[in-house]
Formats: structure tokens, C-alpha cells, sequence
């Protein structure tokens, strides 16, 4: 079994990344700026597991790139079982001050980025096989004044994973809604901000990233979980 997971560097992709390695599924791990920490892991894996796994550098802004990342895929691995489309990125600030240019970078990255690698991805998938989008609670319900083009970007991801689960036949398309997750990115966050927000959405404390695998190793067993799905998950209650 062979699986793509883009954003492997850190966060729920690296945990996610190792988690399917002790299952026995063949990686190729992308990542934008980290690479050591990238190939590290990558180490780790071959070292301790009986899987390939390969490293690659992605720039979700490019479609060539992601073109030839997908046929390096069917080259050195075979066919794509499963494609979790785990990086995103963010710009916050105010829309008096947020530019054109730092929206459509959201955007591009996160919305457009996973349109390109569920559709060109698609095409080496085997039958049966999953896709997983990462979005968050920031798409449905809770956006704050700073985040306008992270949060459409994200509400972008629940309507085209939506979408697709019509138009990819055999393939079943899933997409993942987190609150606040206790990611490296979180943790270096003006802590105060942090909390503040909390407060404000009523999440009692930061949902851990193995929450969140747990969410996504289950999606990948339970066959029973329909294209479509979006799972929300809000807090540790919910584990």
C-alpha cells in the first residue's frame, strides 16, 4: 500500500507519517521549507520500518511541480492508495492591511494547491483508494477578523471535498475539520493570543495531533465512512 502525505515535515503529517509506516505503507513525504527535519524522518522510517518511503520537495503553488511529483509517485512507488493533502498555510492579519498577493498565496497553497493534487493524484489511484483533505473548524463556524483568506480557503476544501466524492468514481473523499491542534506552529504563537482565542470559541484546550491521527488512521479502516464525510473535531471530547 503507497501513500502521499504533503506538509510530512512536522505536525500531524510527520505523526501521521509514522504511524502508517508501523502499518506497513510504502511514503512519499513532501515538504515547502523542511527539509532536514524531512529527511530525518525519513531516516527514522527506513531505519525502523520495513517500508520505502522517499522525500520531495512541493511547492503546492506549482502546478508543473505537482504534475511531476505525482509522476515521480507512479515512478518509484506504483499506484497512490492514499493522498492526504496536509499542508496549508496562513497570513493573519486585518483586510485593511491584508494585500491581493497575501490572499491568493493563502489561497493558492491551501484551496487551489489541493484541487491540483486530488486531480492529478486521482489518476494513478487504485480502485477503492482515499483521499483526505485537511480542513478546519476556521471553514465552517469559527473564523476570527484576522484569518479571512485561511478560512475561505478552508470552506473551499469542504466543498470540493464534497464535489469530488461526486465525480471520483471509486475513490472515496474524506476531509478533516480540527480546531486548534497542539502543533509545533500552534506552540510558538503569542501564547496570549492563543488563549485568548480559546476563550473565544469555547475550546477548552488544545486537541493533541495524535487526536487527530487517530481521526485519520480510523477514516483510513473504516470503509463504512462515506465519500463526502466532514469530520469536525472540536476537542478532546471527541476522541
Amino acid at each position: 500500500m503507497n501513500c502521499l502525505i504533503t506538509g510530512a515535515s512536522i505536525g500531524i503529517g510527520q505523526s501521521l507519517a509514522l504511524k502508517l509506516a508501523g502499518m506497513n505503507y510504502n511514503l512519499m513525504l513532501t515538504y515547502c521549507n523542511n527539509e532536514n527535519l524531512c529527511l530525518n524522518l525519513k531516516d527514522y522510517i527506513i531505519n525502523n520500518y520495513d517500508v520505502k518511503c522517499v522525500v520531495k520537495k512541493l511547492d503546492l503553488r506549482d502546478e508543473d511541480n505537482i504534475k511531476n511529483i505525482i509522476d515521480e509517485f507512479k515512478n518509484e512507488l506504483g499506484n497512490l492508495d492514499i493522498l492526504v493533502n496536509n499542508a496549508s498555510f496562513s497570513c493573519d492579519n486585518l483586510i485593511e492591511d491584508k494585500t491581493k498577493e497575501e490572499f491568493m498565496d493563502v489561497l493558492d497553497v491551501n484551496l487551489v494547491g489541493t484541487f491540483l493534487m486530488c486531480k492529478y493524484g486521482s489518476r494513478i489511484m487504485n480502485k477503492d483508494s482515499l483521499i483526505i483533505n485537511m480542513s478546519s473548524t476556521d471553514g465552517i463556524d469559527t473564523y476570527s477578523i484576522y484569518n479571512i483568506d485561511y478560512a475561505v480557503s478552508k470552506a473551499g476544501i469542504i466543498a470540493l471535498t464534497k464535489s469530488l466524492s461526486l465525480i471520483l468514481d471509486g475513490i472515496r473523499v474524506v476531509s478533516i475539520a480540527p480546531n486548534w491542534v497542539d502543533t509545533e506552529s500552534t506552540l510558538l504563537m503569542n501564547q496570549d493570543y492563543l488563549q485568548s482565542e480559546l476563550n473565544r470559541i469555547g475550546q477548552d484546550k488544545l486537541i493533541k495531533v495524535e487526536t487527530v491521527v487517530k481521526k485519520i488512521i480510523n477514516i483510513i479502516v473504516d470503509n463504512s465512512i462515506a465519500s463526502g464525510t466532514i469530520i469536525r473535531i472540536d476537542g478532546e471530547e471527541n476522541e
